[in-house]
Order: structure tokens, then C-alpha cells, then sequence
């Protein structure tokens, strides 16, 4: 059985693992958000294509299961049109194919990523704080 030190370093790691991952899904929003306005440089093409992060289970020291962003993945979900004949990027029709990115989607995407964050912060600090105290009680 594994001792409360152990305990506290794999609880610890697995906080620390969702950080990361977290982060990693903040930058991600942030891209998305980024390019929400831009449009192609050739007329009729593809603009920005949204991404989403795609996330696994990975081993952290002291054996639990943590976890990190392994990849974004492109968001197959149909491009907006806008008609704007004026445009550069217009089709033959005078359409403009806008991303597939809302940003109120990834606003809440963001607070989510924000809270979760958070949550596993406070994990950290928990941890940390019942690590002193035990330590204050084992003194003489």
C-alpha cells in the first residue's frame, strides 16, 4: 500500500497533469478565437476551420492516471457564409465562407477551461496544506 507521501505526490501529479492539459485547451480557444473573423485569400476558398483539442488518459509518477492534450482536431462542423460580393474572398455568387467558429462557443469553452483549471489548483494547494499540517502534528 502505497504511504500518504506517495498519496500525496501521485494526487499532486495528476493535479498537476490537468494544468497542462487545460492550458493547452486555453491556447487552443484562444487560436479559435483569434481567427474567428479571418476569411481566405483566394476567392471561394476554405477560411480558418476550428479546432478542438482532443485529450488522453496518461500514467503520472506514483501511478495514477493524469492527463494531456495529445492533438487538435479539425472541427468538421460547415462553414458560415456571409454575402459580401465586394470582398476579396467572395465566390462567384458574391458569398464569403466564414469560419466555423462562434464566439460565444468558445468564450464558454474558455470559462470552462478556466474552472477546471482553477479547481485543480486548489487540488494543489489542498494537498500542500495537509502535507504541512501533518508534519506540524508529528512534531514533538
Amino acid at each position: 500500500m502505497a504511504n500518504d507521501s506517495t498519496t500525496l505526490n501521485t494526487t499532486q501529479s495528476i493535479a498537476v497533469s490537468a494544468l497542462r492539459a487545460q492550458q493547452a485547451r486555453m491556447r487552443i480557444i484562444a487560436e479559435n478565437l483569434a481567427n474567428a473573423n479571418s476569411t481566405s485569400k483566394t476567392p471561394g476558398g476554405n477560411p480558418y476551420r476550428r479546432q478542438a483539442p482532443v485529450f488522453q488518459a496518461t500514467p503520472v509518477a506514483g501511478g495514477g492516471t493524469g492527463v494531456k492534450m495529445v492533438r487538435a482536431v479539425p472541427d468538421q462542423s460547415p462553414f458560415n457564409s456571409a454575402y459580401d460580393p465586394k470582398s476579396p474572398s467572395a465566390d462567384a455568387t458574391g458569398y464569403v465562407k466564414t469560419p466555423n467558429v462562434d464566439p460565444l462557443i468558445e468564450a464558454m469553452d474558455m470559462r470552462d477551461a478556466q474552472r477546471a483549471y482553477e479547481a485543480n489548483l486548489n487540488v494543489i494547494e489542498t494537498s500542500r496544506a495537509m502535507a504541512t499540517r501533518t508534519l506540524d502534528l508529528l512534531k514533538p
